[in-house]
């Protein structure tokens, strides 16, 4: 190993792009972190970033919370992992199927990757259809279906679906696509293809795109009459929008839940969850019947994440705590506006509770080929600028993650400098 400190050019040796997937940053200009607390991070150069991506949402309560790390700490001293069942597992298990109101079984993974996948998995063994259907621009993890017509920029009609970027073909057979928001187009996609379907997996809050009225209402009731698994991907939305996630916040509950992220207080950690009777299907001792699915994981559920879950939980359940996040994230979309006002853009804030995304658009964004109509190379350069001035995100215009640890102040930091970005890559 090279002696050198410059952490930036090792990276670029092993790391493809000198990154560990997504950002998109230039090679050579990408930060290597070493440290974290509260709402900024650190390089190996020593310089100090306003976080705004805050671990892709994991770091929901702040980085390096000392209650999250207490616990962990406590945990790991007896054992950190043992690939079974173990205490702090069954105790979490539990205070989640409180909280959730659609868990009545539930499993452990390590990652929400692996929680939506299951998700996907149990459906299709529990029916025996081999079909699922998603929204046109979702992401539920690394798997194929989960990054299905996310990354193109031209995209087929509706219902095929648009491959690039999955490594996987056959998912052109076994994927069909809707457009969020619109109730009657997904509607008949389902009524023509219900004896396929097993499945339809949803972001309620579709990135950064809020349902509209009715949306998961209706959704909910179609796949009901159809027979069909509705599917939430909470990876995002859970615990961040409410103790009861989007279930409770939207006042919508679907068969089955996938959890990840915010859940683990920046410990890995991914469940998946919800009927009993589909849960069934992961039950192994129905193996090697032809309505199972095999489902383990080394690490799932292991105590020191599961501790630190349970810690999470804690400090989610003190008074307020919602309602400081809701208000940050609505202070910062407010703050978002009136800077591009400001200078004159012509763009559209999107979110809903501790989240918030520009996208610069003349009209409404209310679903994924609205995004894809918006100037994408500008966002890209604003979000590049504030990288230079010190705010840490992801270039590749995703969405803006407010924890418990930002302050009024952070806000009003960020908005200066998105104010200072908005101004220098407009005149370039």
């Amino acid at each position: 190993m090279k002696s050198s400190e410059n952490f930036g050019d090792r990276a670029l040796q092993f790391f493809p792009g000198g990154s560990n997937g997504e950002y998109g940053i230039p090679e050579g200009e990408a930060p290597v972190l070493e440290r974290g607390h509260g709402s900024r991070v650190w390089d190996t150069g020593g310089r100090e970033y306003l976080d705004m991506t805050m671990a892709w949402g994991a770091a929901l309560v702040g980085h390096a919370h000392p209650k999250v790390l207490e616990a962990a700490a406590a945990a790991a001293s007896k054992g950190a992992n043992f690939a079974a069942v173990n205490r702090p597992m069954v105790e979490l298990a539990e205070r989640i199927a409180d909280l959730s109101p659609c868990v009545e079984r539930i499993r452990f993974v390590a990652s929400g990757t692996e929680a939506t996948m299951l998700c996907l998995r149990a459906a299709r063994a529990a029916t025996g259809r081999a079909k699922i259907l998603k929204f046109e621009g979702a992401y539920h993890g690394q798997h194929p279906e989960g990054v299905t017509s996310l990354v193109g920029s031209d995209p087929p009609e509706l219902p095929r679906p648009d491959p690039a970027g999955t490594g996987a073909p056959w998912v052109e057979r076994d994927v069909l696509v809707a457009p969020y928001n619109d109730l009657a187009a997904t509607e008949q996609i389902l009524t023509d293809h219900a004896a396929d379907l097993a499945a339809v997996i949803v972001e309620p809050l579709h990135r950064c795109i809020p349902p509209v009225d009715g949306f998961l209402q209706g959704l909910r009731e179609v796949t009901a009459k159809l027979g069909i698994v509705l599917v939430f991907d909470e990876v995002v939305t859970g615990f961040r929008l409410a103790l009861g996630g989007a279930q409770e916040y939207y006042g919508v509950s679907p068969d089955l839940v996938a959890y990840g992220k915010g859940l683990g207080g920046s410990f890995p950690i991914g469940v998946f969850g919800g009927r009993a009777d589909v849960m069934e299907a992961v039950n192994e001792q129905r193996l090697p019947g032809p309505n199972y699915a095999w489902s383990a994981s080394t690490t799932g559920g292991n105590p020191v994440s599961s501790a630190a879950a349970l810690a999470t939980i804690d400090v989610f359940s003190e008074p307020g705590v919602y309602d400081r996040l809701h208000e940050m994230g609505r202070q910062l979309r407010e703050q978002l506006g009136q800077a591009l006002a400001q200078v004159g853009e012509t763009a559209q804030v999107l979110g809903d509770g501790p989240l918030a995304q520009s996208v610069f658009l003349d009209r409404p964004v209310q679903s994924h080929r609205d995004w894809l109509a918006a100037d994408r190379k500008r966002g890209r350069a604003v979000m590049f600028e504030l990288l230079r001035r010190g705010v840490f995100l992801n270039p590749m215009g995703t969405k803006l993650y407010l924890s418990l640890a930002h302050t009024e102040a952070d806000l009003d930091e960020f908005t200066t400098h998105f104010a200072a970005a908005l101004q220098s890559t407009r005149l370039r």
